[in-house]
């Protein structure tokens, strides 16, 4: 989205709140996403003095009145705190991938209508739910459209040593450190149970730049990228969130894996109003991928569904990867970011 808004404005200066990518694509960052970012009620206690001092900081910016318009990129905890902030000096706020009122919190909505000029959305469903509310909500497409090809999986193989006639089991435990804590042990003694009973399993995990996955050496398991994992997996178990549209779009079964903070799930299991947690699943309206949350992940559990996904031929695998061919037609054509700099345009005109 910076890059298509630098190719028709070679005078914008964009600052923000981000990381390398966004400072790669030309904005000058005020703040680390970093030091931001959590997940979970309890834990994000922890960073409420930083995002105190930081909201307060965006509102003297805000005052100076030095912006033309106010982006907002989901994080909607701290991002609605923002967008009132604009209003409050006039700022047209423009929201892209809105906050998931659809599925908690639907009362916010009222703040949205009021803060939000435009509402720039990735899941189809999303525009007749906050059309139908009185925001204004235009369906862009899915940023992960705009993704580069996977690699060739046989390329890949050979790139990480694995031979072309292998089962490859794939794990994805997500980025944040609270997710690979709680996640990493089930997941890995899982692929450790399946390696007893697959022949020829190779076990790869999705891990990132400084991530510790403890006994993974020992039980065999070796890293990748994800990009590299998705090319080569026969199926993954998955972490909940926008990875399981990554395998979607890849093709790779699934399983589907998630636990939160003992106070942040009781917190969930009265608020969150949908049946499915996993993005696919909500995509086709329907239990594509198998889900396991808090007490059910377990290593059992996770092995018996992901075993069977390996055999490509399963009838399981095969539902998975012809409803993933609905899912993709679902999310829309390529160009996300085009389509959301247009809106800005507009709204900063």
């Amino acid at each position: 989205m910076i890059r298509a808004l630098a190719e028709g404005d070679p005078d914008l200066r964009v600052e923000g709140i981000g990381g390398p990518n966004m400072a790669g694509a030309g904005t000058a960052i005020l703040e680390s996403i970093e030091r931001l970012s959590t997940i979970g009620l309890s834990e994000a206690v922890r960073t409420v003095p930083r995002h105190v001092a930081l909201l307060r900081r965006v509102r003297r910016l805000f005052a100076e009145r030095r912006y033309d318009l106010a982006i907002l990129i989901d994080y909607p905890g701290f991002h609605m705190r923002v967008a009132a902030a604009a209003r409050r000096v006039g700022i047209p706020v423009l929201y892209y991938i809105a906050p998931q009122l659809w599925a908690w919190g639907g009362w916010r909505v009222r703040s949205v209508r009021r803060n939000v000029q435009s509402l720039a959305v990735v899941l189809p469903f999303e525009e007749q739910f906050f059309r139908s509310r009185g925001v204004p909500a235009e369906f862009v497409g899915h940023p992960l459209l705009d993704s580069a090809p996977l690699p060739n999986g046989e390329s890949a193989r050979r790139v990480l040593g694995i031979s072309q006639d292998a089962t490859v089991l794939g794990l994805l435990p997500g980025s944040r450190r609270q997710e690979v804590e709680r996640l990493w042990p089930r997941f890995r003694d899982a692929a450790t149970r399946l390696r007893n009973v697959v022949g020829n399993l190779e076990i790869l995990v999705a891990g990132v730049p400084g991530g510790e996955y403890p006994q993974g050496d020992d039980a065999g398991i070796r890293n990748a990228n994800t990009r590299e994992v998705l090319a080569v997996a026969d199926a993954v178990i998955c972490k909940s969130g926008t990875a399981t549209l990554e395998a979607a779009l890849a093709g790779t079964p699934m399983v589907i894996g998630y636990t939160m903070s003992p106070f942040t799930y009781q917190v969930a299991r009265h608020m969150v109003r949908v049946r499915q947690i996993g993005l696919v699943n909500l995509l086709a309206g329907r239990r594509v991928a198998p889900e396991l949350i808090q007490h059910d992940v377990t290593a059992e559990k996770l092995a018996n569904a992901a075993g069977r996904l390996l055999d490509g031929s399963s009838v399981a695998a095969r539902e998975q990867r012809a409803a993933f061919v609905e899912i993709r037609q679902r999310l829309g054509a390529p160009g996300a970011g085009a389509r959301v700099a247009d809106i800005a345009r507009r709204l900063a005109a």
